[in-house]
Order: C-alpha cells, then sequence, then structure tokens
C-alpha cells in the first residue's frame, strides 16, 4: 500500500508517505509557512521511497479541527493531487491523529488543541490495540469548561493544555495521569490510522470531503476581543 498524507491543521506542518511498510516524514514547527513546504516535502518523500505519484493508492490528510487556514491548504493540495491522480481520499481527524502521540499504556486520552479565542478544540478517547476511539463528540469550548466523566483518569496531550495559564490541567487535576502541552499531531499518525480505514473501504471522492472546523467564527470583532480581554482582568 502507498499513502501521502498531509496535516497541516496546526502551527506544524507534516508530510509523511506510506510505502509498503516503511515510513518516511517531513515535520517542522513552522507558522505560516505551510503552503511553501508541503508539496516540495511530498517531492521529496516520494522521490526517496523511489515511487512517483502515479503509484499512490489515495491521498490522507487531517481534516481538522484546527487552524481554518492549515485545514483548507490540507484539503486543497490532498484533492488537487487525488483528483489529478484520479485516486480517493482517506480523511482523517487532527484531534485523533493527536491522541497517538499519547503513552501507549494509557487507557483513556484527551486531546486539546488551542483554539485561539480562548476556546480549545477538544475529544476524548480510549486507545484499543493501539487506537484511539472516540468517546466524546469532538467540540470547541473555553478551557474552563472542559470536564470528564466521574472516575475516568486520561492522558493529556496537546497544546490545548498550556491554554489559557494551564486551565484544563487546574480544572481537572488528579484526573490527568499525565499532560504533554507541547505534543502536535503528525502526518505519520494520520498514516497510521488512514492505513486500516482505506482497507475496510472509508476512502471517499475527493469532491465529497468535508472540513472539521466546530466553529464559524475565523476571528473575533473588536467589540468581542475587547469583552474577551475585560473578562479576563476580571
Amino acid at each position: 500500500m502507498k499513502l501521502l498524507a498531509f496535516e497541516l491543521s496546526t502551527e506544524a506542518c507534516s508530510v509523511a508517505v506510506h510505502v509498503d511498510g516503511e515510513v518516511r516524514e517531513r515535520f517542522e514547527i513552522a507558522p505560516r509557512r505551510h503552503a511553501e513546504l508541503a508539496l516540495p516535502w511530498a517531492e521529496e518523500l516520494l522521490a526517496e521511497a523511489g515511487i512517483a505519484r502515479s503509484q499512490l493508492d489515495a491521498i490522507a490528510l487531517g481534516r481538522g479541527p484546527g487552524a481554518f487556514t492549515g485545514v483548507r491548504l490540507a484539503i486543497a493540495l490532498a484533492q488537487g493531487v487525488a483528483l489529478a491522480l484520479d485516486r480517493p481520499l482517506v480523511p482523517v481527524s487532527t484531534l485523533q491523529a493527536l491522541a497517538m502521540r499519547a503513552p501507549a499504556d494509557a487507557g483513556q486520552v484527551l486531546a486539546a488543541i488551542d483554539a485561539r479565542m480562548g476556546e480549545v478544540y477538544v475529544a476524548r478517547y480510549q486507545q484499543v490495540d493501539g487506537v484511539p476511539l472516540l468517546q466524546d463528540a469532538e467540540r470547541v469550548c473555553p478551557p474552563q469548561a472542559v470536564v470528564l466523566p466521574e472516575g475516568i483518569r486520561c492522558a493529556g496531550v496537546g497544546t490545548g493544555f498550556a491554554a489559557a495559564e494551564g486551565a484544563i490541567v487546574a480544572q481537572l487535576g488528579d484526573a490527568l495521569s499525565c499532560v504533554d502541552a507541547t505534543a502536535l499531531p503528525h502526518a505519520s499518525d494520520v498514516l497510521a490510522l488512514a492505513l486500516p480505514m482505506l482497507a475496510r473501504g472509508e476512502a471517499i471522492a475527493p469532491e465529497r470531503v468535508e472540513p472539521a472546523y466546530l466553529r464559524d467564527n475565523v476571528a473575533l470583532t473588536l467589540v468581542e476581543q475587547q469583552a474577551l480581554r475585560a473578562s479576563r482582568q476580571r
């Protein structure tokens, strides 16, 4: 199986190629450089793997939630390659890919991405045979609104745990077994999730892919920004 994957939903730019069991990846924290780096990296990885684009079986991508510009770019690049090659797409949740960064022995994982504007993207997963399975719906909310069911203890991963001066950590306390607030999603993890999805027949036509934005507002108005600043000073 030969797949190319893009994960551009955060400040990290990541591209990976899977060729018959071997994975090659480029990963760099590169804010605002995703459009500059992603396609050249893809070409470099394919060349290193010794295959042409035409030999790819499918294109995988992190479909969000995350930064609006990054999510749109990942979809545009993946659609462009897939349409040119007449190949299907395998869209993967960015939060699920992030959950792959948790320790292997963590039964439950809380993945959270800093969504800016005083909010986080968050979802809870249970690891089954190394695969994080969604337990609660993906959502966007203030860090202080993140809660866990009684008796549940999670490993926390993602930049959402550093948002609002670590509000989620303060909120959940001992319900978090460990926290990695520097963790970012990787295209190699998108590939790891996409491969079984492709085998199960879950790939889709390129024109059917939909981003997971979770919210409609791209930016706060000036009035909303002033209100948010005022609430933080109370």
